[in-house]
């Protein structure tokens, strides 16, 4: 034996597999030219820096040729890429030139490409914010398209930190990301959501099948009616709007519940409201019931405790006569959510003129007033705040035609994909701690890449699903129990310690692939001929 050499495959061949089948670096490639004279292209960059953001190893953007150091760069991208081709120097000139290219407007053709050719459905366009905190001094940017790095309203709960703003569009299907761009740490919810409603006017209209926006209570303003009365919309109306609480109230007076599954019934509503004409639908359930029956059990001993304490001090005061003591007794009892006054005893407390033992004739020089109050609760009132706990009310402007009763919530609970999608960038594990960079343009080309690695997972994650699905398989879960829809994150845990061996006896090279158990192949098969490729299997 003349030499050995082990290098760390693991999961990264299905992420290298999957961004040459979407063809990223090609594209990159073709809207980015490379120079003659560079060792890796920029979009062979980008592809480096998914890989290490997929790695999950903890490294900062910086270390990145450490995390490639003992992996098989040939296999994961061709021949002659070396490990400190990724160094910090090229990297930061390829954010360069993502910026200069435009991060956002690169990132949705990317988007529209890959969701083309997997197929994806488009209709329903989920729409959220949220914010990444920064710490350190920034640089300055001459640039007017730079993001300004500053603090704002911060979703981290750091508002002592300077912050920069990401907005997230994805569909339905899957969760796959549409659209990513980068906002000033400063920016409103409303001003976004006003900017990417009038985008999606002109896109929808020029589409020929019906899409559909849907966000959060967050997008339900008056000030963004004007933009919401041009679209298709679907969102949760806030429990804020005193008409949303009377839509409820009339729903459980009127009682006609419609099942939509064993847990879920609404009513529908139609009505006119900051000008729209909308239907709305009044959503209950029977595991919400449970939820808000306790949550009321919960509030209203909270509120007997403290109602017990407003007592003692109020039973403690003297008035001057019975009418004031009632008006303060039911200026207090106005506050209260769930008691009511079961009972109220009215004490005279006589001050005669002179002091000593009265007698029939002394004169009487006031009377102060005493109230004693029993409280009990109020069977209505805690009623009428279990079934407003116990629902919610999702509004909606698309034709009833193109979208049933029964499918809006379903379309609405899509709304989690962006969420999901925002826990995915923030996981430690991933490389948010790499946003250490200095220049604002540069922080922008990284939330750019770093939403392309959600891309990248996020179809990989479809494909596996829908795979078992259709082979009507599953594979074991962390407790070893058979499941149809794992994550792709628990699928890389039971890649973990395939390795690449080189052996060179005799000057004849012998490639092995070691740690393919019969699982680790049914898992590999299900991804496709370019990944079975990578880890030298059959593809069926």
């Amino acid at each position: 034996m003349e030499d050995l050499k082990v290098e760390r495959l693991d999961h990264l061949g299905i992420i290298s597999g999957v961004i040459k089948e979407l063809g990223l670096i090609e594209k990159i490639d073709a809207r980015i030219v490379p120079d003659a004279d560079e060792a890796i292209t920029t979009g062979e960059a980008v592809a480096g820096m998914i890989l290490n953001g997929l790695g999950f190893s903890q490294r900062p953007l910086s270390l990145t040729p450490q995390f490639f150091v003992n992996k098989p760069l040939d296999r994961l991208f061709r021949e002659g890429v070396r490990a400190d081709h990724f160094n910090r120097f090229k990297l930061g000139r390829s954010l360069d030139k993502v910026f200069t290219y435009g991060c956002d407007p690169l990132f949705s053709e990317l988007s529209l490409a890959a969701c083309q050719q997997e197929g994806v459905d488009r209709r329903f366009r989920h729409v959220d914010t949220t914010t990444f905190s920064l710490h350190g001094d920034y640089v300055p940017e001459s640039d007017e398209q730079a993001i300004l790095i500053t603090q704002g309203y911060s979703k981290d709960h750091r508002p002592d930190l300077k912050q920069v703003v990401l907005e997230l569009m994805t569909a339905q299907d899957g969760g796959i990301p549409l659209v990513s761009q980068s906002w000033d740490g400063n920016a409103s919810d409303n001003s976004i959501f006003q900017a990417r409603a009038a985008a999606l006017i002109d896109e929808f209209k020029a589409t020929p099948t019906p899409s559909f926006m849907v966000a959060d209570s967050k997008l339900y303003t008056e000030k963004n009616a004007p933009f919401l009365a041009q679209l298709p919309f679907l969102t949760r109306i806030p429990e804020s709007l005193q008409v949303a609480k009377q839509v409820i109230q009339q729903a459980w007076a009127w009682n006609h519940w419609q099942p939509l599954d064993k847990n879920y019934r609404f009513q529908r509503i139609e009505l006119g409201h900051y000008g729209i004409e909308q239907r709305w639908l009044v959503i209950t359930s029977h595991t919400g019931w449970q939820q808000a029956e306790e949550a009321v059990a919960q509030a209203q001993a909270k509120e007997q405790e403290a109602i017990q304490k407003q007592l003692y001090h109020f039973q403690a005061q003297r008035f001057s006569s019975e009418e004031e003591a009632h008006v303060c007794l039911d200026r207090l009892a106005r506050k209260w959510t769930y008691p009511q006054v079961n009972q109220t005893t009215c004490t005279s407390h006589l001050h005669y003129a002179h002091k000593g033992r009265p007698t029939p004739d002394t004169p009487l020089k006031s009377i102060d007033w005493q109230l004693q109050v029993t409280v009990g609760v109020d069977p209505e009132k805690r009623l009428a705040q279990q079934q407003r706990k116990a629902s919610f009310v999702l509004g909606t402007s698309i034709d009833v035609e193109e979208v049933a009763d029964e499918d809006l919530l379903p379309s609405y609970k899509g709304q989690g994909t962006a969420e999901r999608g925002f826990r995915f960038l923030k996981e430690p594990l991933f490389f948010t701690s790499s946003l250490f960079v200095k220049k604002p343009s540069r922080i922008q080309g990284l939330l750019m890449v770093m939403t392309l690695a959600l891309l990248v997972y996020s179809i990989a994650q479809r494909r596996v699903r829908q795979q078992l699905a259709l082979q009507e398989e599953t594979l074991p879960n962390q407790i070893g129990l058979p499941i149809a829809t794992p994550t792709l994150r628990w699928i890389f845990q039971l890649l973990e310690g395939i390795n690449v061996v080189t052996l060179v006896i005799q000057r004849q090279v012998r490639v092995i692939i070691e740690g393919l158990t019969d699982v680790r192949k049914k898992i590999l098969q299900l991804f496709g001929q370019n990944v079975c490729q990578i880890y030298q299997i059959a593809s069926t």
